[in-house]
């Protein structure tokens, strides 16, 4: 099958002065915006462009500035967004980015961006970064991030873009965790004020003021005229470019108060607030927020002015650095000392140092990496409501079930990888799906269907989707302690059609609710239902269960073939939803 390959050359005005042939030897630009090969797959909104690093790329340690890169990914994303919806996109968001490796000169930038999931205007863009040397033939992930884009028509036509078919199963994972990370976006700014308005972090923030260094030192302005080679062909300014010049001023921040130089390692998410355009002045402007033991947190602005019209707020991002030694190892950093007018961004840097740590510990590791049990609190929850949503979606997802049993089109299948092993009971009824839902999602009635509960107790209702329950089971044993379980119950209704209604279980820790005598506390990895609307009034209903050491002798025999207690089980469910199917009560539980 043919293939078409565009090679563009980048211009800008740092580099104006090197020869074509030099910039077509050493810079050139890949887009492989290409047909599918022959008999493989290939997701049509895909885009991949491939750098060679040379010096006018890289910072004075002969590494790839993060900034060149940043306009690189995003240029990249934004012709995968155009690609899907058919018309100019602009940048709106770009999730937390963590940067596992730096890039020297001589090294092959990789970069590839597909679009995840569309939603009305607005898409999720994938972006994959990794790094190749072409010496040795080694590949590395230096990062992975999520950006989303907006689309633009010229004319007044509203934008309605269309649905992204997932087609692989990495695909229709991708395309299932979107929705789940676009709801943490909407309601990232919520969680930073709960956080500061917590009379602990307030506290804390009281106690740990000292004299130390002072933040002026570390504070820079500098300004930037938006030229043509800047702006995409809406005449906007890239938000690469943005994002690039406000790096260099977080450095020149960064490298005032340790006298060294720091590398980047991560970056918040932020929003873009409004656009610039050729013609503009962008005002940058940057200081050090705080200091931690061995990383420090650069609060920068990016304003525009036209003339003589007031500033216009662009962008204001947070960008994490760190020291390293000659072993490359973070350097400790002294403390600082916020000036009167400083106090609310030195607050707010410790906020965002506990949601970035609850945010690459919960969500950024593997699933299997996930303690069990997390300690649950308000500034984690919308973290360990994901990670309990994306593990059910994702066990879902798997293409490996194997059929264990079947009896009276109830089905068991079981899957076993690394050392774990997993189960879903399938079967369809009469039943319309959102009914279904409301009644499955309704774990205080849990134990009128299955004999495994013996009590289930609501203890926070966290919101209008996340409940924490206590659940109590009988011992396998006989004469054996009961089981307790402390379990976040995360509910989602579809985001899209053919998208599946998801009831999400996993076990935290609830600082009220500690492990007593009375009862062998057992966890629960990941479980839950799916269920998806077959027609208006049938449904097919999917139980799955990640296995743990206490929930595996429940199911062992089943599995084994020796008994077919599951079936009576969901018999038993079957019987529950046809015997409230006319009830028109909403789920509405309350703390008992």
């Amino acid at each position: 099958m043919a293939k078409l390959s565009f090679i563009g050359l980048l211009y800008s005005k740092q580099n104006s002065n090197i020869s074509i042939e030099y910039y077509l030897l050493s810079a050139a630009a890949i887009f492989s915006i290409s047909l599918e090969d022959e008999g493989q797959h290939r997701n049509p909104s895909e885009v991949k462009m491939s750098q060679i690093v040379v010096p006018c790329h890289a910072n004075h340690c002969g590494e790839l500035s993060i900034g060149q890169l940043l306009k690189w990914m995003d240029c990249t994303a934004c012709l995968s967004a155009e690609r899907h919806a058919g018309c100019p996109c602009v940048t709106a968001s770009l999730d937390d980015i963590y940067f596992e490796h730096t890039i020297g000169v001589g090294q092959v930038v990789n970069i590839k961006a597909k679009v995840n999931r569309a939603f009305n205007s607005s898409m999720e863009v994938g972006i994959e970064v990794s790094c190749e040397d072409l010496y040795s033939g080694r590949h590395w992930r230096v990062c992975q991030a999520f950006a989303t884009f907006v689309a633009k028509r010229t004319d007044a036509n509203k934008v309605q873009l269309k649905q992204v078919v997932p087609c692989t199963h990495q695909e229709q994972v991708e395309h299932s965790l979107a929705a789940e990370r676009r709801r943490m976006r909407l309601i990232h700014h919520n969680i930073m004020q709960d956080l500061l308005n917590n009379k602990t972090l307030q506290r804390s923030i009281s106690e740990g003021r000292y004299e130390a260094l002072s933040t002026e030192r570390t504070r820079v302005e500098s300004v930037e005229l938006v030229l043509p080679p800047h702006a995409n062909h809406q005449v906007n300014t890239f938000g690469g470019q943005i994002m690039a010049w406000m790096e260099n001023v977080a450095t020149i921040a960064a490298s005032r108060l340790c006298n060294a130089h720091p590398t980047l390692r991560a970056i918040d998410m932020f929003h873009f607030r409004g656009p610039s355009q050729v013609g503009d002045r962008l005002v940058l402007k940057a200081i050090v927020n705080n200091t931690f033991k061995n990383s420090m947190e650069v609060g920068v602005c990016a304003e525009a002015y036209h003339g003589d019209e007031p500033l216009r707020h662009i962008n204001s991002a947070f960008m994490t650095f760190e020291v390293l030694d000659e072993k490359g190892r973070p350097r400790p950093l002294p403390p600082i000392k916020p000036e009167p007018q400083g106090q609310r961004r030195y607050q707010e840097a410790l906020a965002r140092k506990k949601i970035r740590l609850d945010r690459k510990y919960i969500i950024s590791c593997k699933q299997t990496e996930v303690p069990l049990s997390v300690p649950w609190d308000t500034s984690n929850q919308v973290y360990l409501s994901y990670n309990n949503v994306s593990a059910l979606k994702m066990l879902a997802a798997k293409n490996n079930w194997d059929l264990s049993s079947k009896k009276n089109k109830v089905s068991l299948y079981t899957v076993e990888e690394s050392q774990s092993l997993c189960f879903r009971v399938e079967f369809e009824m009469e039943i319309p799906a959102q009914r279904a839902f409301i009644l499955l999602s309704d774990l205080s009635r849990r134990h009128e269907w299955d004999q495994h509960y013996t009590l289930c107790k609501l203890l926070l209702r966290v919101d209008e989707d996340d409940f924490i329950y206590q659940v109590v089971t009988p011992s396998v044993s006989k004469g054996g302690k009961y089981q307790d379980f402390i379990l976040l119950a995360s509910r989602r209704p579809p985001c899209d059609s053919g998208d599946p209604y998801v009831i999400a279980l996993r076990s935290v820790a609830l600082p009220s609710h500690p492990p007593t005598e009375e009862f062998h506390r057992g966890e629960v990895v990941c479980a839950g239902f799916t269920i998806y609307e077959v027609s208006k009034s049938v449904s097919k209903i999917c139980y799955y269960n990640q296995t743990s050491p206490e929930v595996l002798p429940y199911i062992s025999t089943d599995i084994a073939g020796l008994s077919s207690s599951f079936y009576s089980i969901f018999c038993a469910c079957r019987q529950y939803l046809l015997d409230n199917i006319i009830s028109t009560s909403a789920f509405t539980p309350s703390v008992l």
